[in-house]
């Protein structure tokens, strides 16, 4: 066979049902024909296109917070953030480096800002979160409320509002993770960036008043008309997320795939906190070791607590506070807490609001083996 023969028929597959043509002169012939008009042989493409089940080109990665920290805060002597809009290091997933994607269509980012400094006011069709890490003073400006933000802390700028972030002279330096889906709006070519006229918008409310109004258990505000797509609530804070967290625990076993988890919500819907990205936080409690399952949708994870390991397609990952990691869609993955006396507890934010709303959505749980993966290599 030739090797043009070959790149015709490379994806054939002996099985009814699928695309099974083998290749001759004439087809080639043909192939060139259609190939000058832009245009293909759906038969040669097939089953490439239609895959049999999820074929993810993102793999499991473990950015060591101990390994970038160095580098994040070296940024702060080169760059500042008015010549570099926002002065951020980025995480590349080798398989999706051609779009500077984490995993799938999600991006995720470190940031540091030193105290005094505020990164100007703009906006953009992407959606976006941050998660702070370490520091304090730090701020984020949402449409006119300003928030201000303590570590673990997790803070909303959705698509389309106006946002700026910064540290207020009195603080320290700050490192927060940003996570946004700018691969999936610009894979569907709708991305806009804008920068404010004035650089930077007014304080139109109280301090903190996001928080102050929408953090009421199970308790609507009278009168609230907030009728937009996202949440009202930009900020969730860590100290009641995780005392939620301890409640559950004393109130379930929780799942055996991810322990006692729980979503970070839209007050007003019980729906995502964003149409495009979803975001959790999960317990594992001490020496808990989860079963492996595997679902449609990427995920990008903090370690908001504690230590342990994850086996993400039969690699084991060794994790520790603030270090991020990912899980490709479709990838057997599974938890484990490396302490017998404490908790450790997992940040996430994920693309399940898409795989939800466009019914896209499918879960499997691993049987063989007790529900564990045999583990290839450990990383």
């Amino acid at each position: 066979m030739t090797s043009e023969a070959h790149h015709y028929e490379q994806f054939r597959e002996n099985v009814a049902g699928r695309a099974n043509v083998e290749t001759t002169p004439e087809l080639v012939a043909y192939y060139r024909e259609l190939e000058r008009f832009e245009a293909g042989a759906l038969w040669t493409v097939a089953n490439k296109i239609e895959p049999w089940e999820p074929a993810s080109t993102s793999v499991p990665v473990l950015w060591r917070y101990h390994d970038l920290r160095e580098h994040v805060l070296r940024s702060v002597a080169l760059v500042t953030p008015e010549k570099a809009g926002r002065r951020v290091i980025y995480l590349n997933n080798p398989g999706r480096r051609d779009v500077s994607a984490a995993v799938g269509w999600l991006y995720s980012g470190l940031q540091v800002m030193n105290p005094g400094e505020c990164a100007s006011t703009h906006r953009h069709s992407a959606s976006a979160l941050r998660f702070i890490m370490e520091g304090q003073g730090a701020y984020t400006i949402v449409d006119g409320h300003k928030m201000t933000l303590g570590a673990n802390d997790f803070v909303l700028t959705p698509n389309g509002t106006w946002h700026e972030h910064g540290v207020d002279a009195a603080g320290t330096p700050c490192i927060w993770q940003d996570g946004l889906d700018i691969p999936f709006v610009n894979a569907m070519e709708a991305n806009f960036y804008e920068v404010h006229p004035e650089l930077h918008q007014a304080v139109g409310y109280p301090v903190d008043d996001a928080t102050a109004t929408w953090s009421g258990t199970a308790l609507l505000p009278h009168g609230h008309g907030w009728n937009k797509p996202y949440s009202p609530l930009f900020k969730y804070e860590w100290g009641p997320t995780y005392e939620a967290l301890q409640r559950l625990c004393g109130a379930t076993e929780g799942s055996p795939f991810d322990g006692v988890l729980m979503h970070y919500i839209n007050p007003i819907t019980g729906g995502p906190v964003m149409p495009t990205i979803g975001a959790s936080m999960q317990m594992l409690r001490p020496g808990f070791h989860s079963r492996a399952h595997r679902h449609t949708g990427s995920t990008v994870y903090q370690v908001a607590k504690g230590q342990g390991h994850s086996v993400i397609g039969g690699q084991r990952f060794d994790w520790q506070e603030r270090d991020i990691f990912c899980v490709p869609s479709w990838a057997w993955h599974e938890h484990a807490n490396g302490s017998a006396t404490d908790d450790a507890c997992l940040f996430s934010f994920h693309d399940l609001p898409v795989m939800h709303a466009l019914r896209l959505y499918r879960e499997e749980a691993l049987h063989d083996h007790g529900g564990h993966q045999p583990v290839a290599a450990s990383r």
